[in-house]
């Protein structure tokens, strides 16, 4: 099992850079097709623009502006592909919402590769478009956190279970991943004034299992803890060096809006590392 294509969002924004190099990186080691995905967003155009001169006038330069910034990307992005030796990638505008154009695209990826948004009220819609791709997108979403300089991706890798379908799901979608790494941990974590679970211990070792019959070797543990899970699962990642977390993207229904878990919400703003994410 392997990826066969990547797809990464590519725009002018700080975090660009560390992203597309990470997906470059897995393109090159797996010699895989990067794709890098340009969506221009769109502007919110009065109805009655065509009646005045003005307002179409802005409309226009607004779009072409956007155009440039997505074109300009694309270009930047495939002479970073060329000097990195990629030998198959490509580079598309898409003229459409940011969140739905990714949502559209990964369904013809294996992996989609975003950038952790900034916690502050300037950057909440990178957030919001950023669940918005991991809830409706049927493809798992890689989140490289803000940092500038990481090393490469999933050589220590830390699976947090907890045999739930979205925990099945991310760590099958993993394995292209997992089959080169030199260690792989599975945790799950319990409360600290839980007692001894034999049916919990039985699932894990059957998780361990199913990987080693795909050739993936890993220790499994069951940890005790009074933090919040986003905490323990860093903290364990922290100890064990990792440079990857792989685990589940778990959603709830708020009326018709779907919204992620708290778990899942604080490990995309806390985390320090590469996570891996499957809904």
């Amino acid at each position: 099992m392997t990826y066969r294509s990547l797809l990464v969002l590519l725009d002018n924004s700080a975090t660009c850079a560390a992203r597309t190099h990470v997906a470059m990186r897995l393109a090159r080691e797996r010699d895989c097709h990067l794709v890098g995905l340009a969506p221009t967003g769109l502007i919110d155009i009065p109805a009655a623009t065509e009646k005045t001169p003005a307002l179409a006038n802005y409309a226009a330069l607004a779009w072409g502006a956007l155009r440039d910034q997505a074109e300009w990307a694309t270009d930047r992005f495939r002479k970073e592909c060329r000097a990195a030796g990629l030998r198959s990638f490509e580079a598309v505008v898409d003229e459409s919402d940011k969140a739905a154009s990714v949502v559209r695209h990964a369904h013809c990826s294996d992996l989609v590769v975003m950038s952790q948004a900034a916690g502050d009220a300037e950057h909440r819609a990178d957030q919001a478009m950023l669940e918005q791709v991991i809830l409706q997108s049927a493809r798992p979403t890689l989140v490289v956190p803000r940092a500038n300089h990481l090393p490469p991706v999933g050589w220590t890798a830390l699976v947090a279970w907890n045999d739930s379908r979205e925990a099945a799901r991310a760590l099958g979608d993993a394995l292209p991943i997992l089959v080169h790494s030199s260690t792989v941990e599975l945790v799950q974590w319990k409360d600290v004034a839980a007692g001894e679970d034999a049916a919990l211990r039985s699932r894990l070792d059957a998780a361990q299992r199913w990987l080693m019959w795909h050739g993936v070797a890993c220790d499994v543990n069951v940890e005790a803890t009074a933090l919040p899970l986003a905490g323990a699962i860093l903290s364990r990642a922290t100890d064990l060096r990792a440079d990857l977390v792989v685990m589940g993207a778990f959603g709830r229904s708020r009326w018709a809006e779907r919204v992620l878990g708290g778990a899942t919400r604080s490990m995309l703003t806390e985390t320090t590392l590469p996570v891996l994410m499957s809904h």
